[in-house]
């Protein structure tokens, strides 16, 4: 039941997020559709593939046996559900922004999510555009995170969908208005704010990491509001990587064994 939660809000998330990137697009894409979503997309079910014989349902299942088992902090602490939910969102959320600083600063990790850094363009399939290596890794450090913090397991659940669809929301192709934008950055990461991050110029995508909530750039002294180049102008992707034959699915799943590129 909770993997069909996850899934459906998934689904009506991704379809909202594509019909809103037709509707209002805040960029012309230069590149096919259908070449790049036969990418994103067709890792995102090998993905799916991959963690339901393998690490499927197991953060819900960890929070599950570390309640039961009284392991973690909120647990211990016995604290009231409601603090427990808003402590566990923050840490998981801060534990994420943790995370994807270390993809990026780390070569072993950085050559996982560069997958993600590839895509030439910036709509909602970029956010499902990952390694399934990465996918397993990044699982099982939220396990280690959930038992250290003892999750209430439908938080986790919770936690989840929220992660999922402001994914699908910040790499989304879409118009805001920027004086609505510039009023949402203060809570959220927007897809403007989060674009930036994609950038070819390096000072730029180490910036903005956050996955939902944008405290942690700003607190953390992180953010970089725009990019140099303009939001409508700016290349996406890394410059090593600009031949869209040399992005296919199966070259995808064997770059992070091959030499690495710089640039």
């Amino acid at each position: 039941m909770e993997a069909l939660i996850r899934l459906s809000a998934s689904i009506g998330i991704f379809l909202t997020m594509i019909g809103w990137e037709r509707l209002s697009p805040r960029r012309k894409p230069n590149i096919s559709l259908r070449q790049r979503w036969s990418v994103n997309l067709g890792l995102a079910v090998f993905n799916m593939m991959i963690m339901s014989l393998t690490l499927g349902g197991i953060a819900y299942l960890s929070a599950v046996h570390a309640a039961e088992t009284s392991w973690g902090f909120l647990n211990q602490w016995h604290a009231p559900v409601w603090l427990s939910i808003i402590v566990t969102l923050l840490f998981l959320d801060f534990a994420l922004y943790c995370q994807h600083i270390l993809t990026h600063k780390w070569q072993p990790l950085w050559r996982l999510h560069q997958i993600h850094h590839t895509d030439l363009e910036f709509d909602a399939t970029t956010a499902v555009r990952f390694h399934p290596l990465e996918i397993m890794l990044s699982m099982l450090y939220k396990v280690a995170c959930i038992y250290l913090i003892g999750a209430h397991p439908m938080t986790v659940v919770a936690f989840e969908i929220i992660l999922n669809g402001a994914a699908l929301f910040n790499h989304s192709n879409v118009y805001i208005p920027p004086a609505i934008d510039e009023k949402l950055r203060w809570l959220i990461i927007t897809p403007d704010m989060h674009r930036v991050h994609h950038s070819t110029v390096p000072a730029e995508t180490d910036s903005n990491y956050g996955f939902s909530i944008s405290w942690w750039d700003r607190l953390c002294k992180t953010y970089t509001p725009a990019p140099r180049y303009g939001q409508t102008t700016m290349p996406i992707g890394l410059n090593p990587y600009r031949s869209q034959k040399d992005l296919s699915f199966m070259r995808l799943l064997l770059l992070p064994f091959k030499p690495l590129k710089r640039g």
